[in-house]
């Protein structure tokens, strides 16, 4: 049992360092994730609409008053029913309980959904950009849930000329920019998706060419 258990102890101490180091490298991988400010979340999380947007209005069990229009310059769109709702400026939620309250004088208990089938406004605002050592740099329209991959192939990948590991994305930070590293070359070739952060309305991402 004593040779049993000088040979188990080692083996513990040596997991257990293992399992710690883990937790440390894990925590440290968080640290460098880039913040997205209240601006930046909102248009992430509640792209509110614009001149030119295409809403899709869909009332559960009343195919009739569903309509797919874009939304006018005076930021209204017409309704069957209602005639015409405020949708420029607010979120597609807010422009659904709105035709839904209206639609109530009508409809018995109307269920509205609004959904966003083409994003037109904001065009210059709500874009990412790719530049650098790609194979086509690019200027692309934001959309939520894009990440640092979607861009770059966006862009069409790498040149053979590229650094990807010393790639940055750049984010604007009150008066200026913060830069944070990307490691890219782990994202494309080993799957390693710690540096594949989110992206944000006016994002830029950079790609270096190595030196030789």
């Amino acid at each position: 049992m004593s040779k049993i258990r000088r040979v188990w102890r080692p083996c513990l101490s040596l997991i257990l360092v293992l399992m710690l180091s883990a937790c440390v490298t894990t925590q440290g991988a968080a640290v460098g994730a880039p913040p997205i400010d209240a601006t930046q979340a909102q248009a992430v999380d509640a792209y509110r609409i614009g001149v030119d947007d295409q809403v899709q209005v869909a009332v559960w069990r009343n195919p009739e008053l569903g309509i797919t229009v874009p939304v006018r310059p005076d930021g209204m769109i017409s309704v069957p029913l209602i005639g015409d709702v405020l949708a420029g400026g607010r979120t597609p939620p807010e422009v659904a309980k709105d035709i839904q309250d209206k639609l109530s004088a009508y409809v018995r208990d109307p269920q509205v959904a609004v959904i966003l089938t083409q994003l037109r406004s904001h065009e210059y605002l709500s874009r990412v950009r790719v530049t650098g050592a790609v194979r086509q740099p690019v200027s692309v329209p934001f959309r939520p849930g894009m990440t640092v991959l979607d861009a770059v192939l966006a862009a069409g990948g790498l040149t053979e000329f590229a650094a990807p590991d010393r790639s940055e994305l750049h984010r604007k930070s009150g008066e200026g920019a913060r830069a944070y590293e990307i490691k890219l070359d782990r994202i494309l070739n080993r799957g390693d998706l710690t540096t594949n952060y989110p992206v944000a309305p006016g994002d830029v991402i950079t790609v270096p060419e190595r030196t030789f």
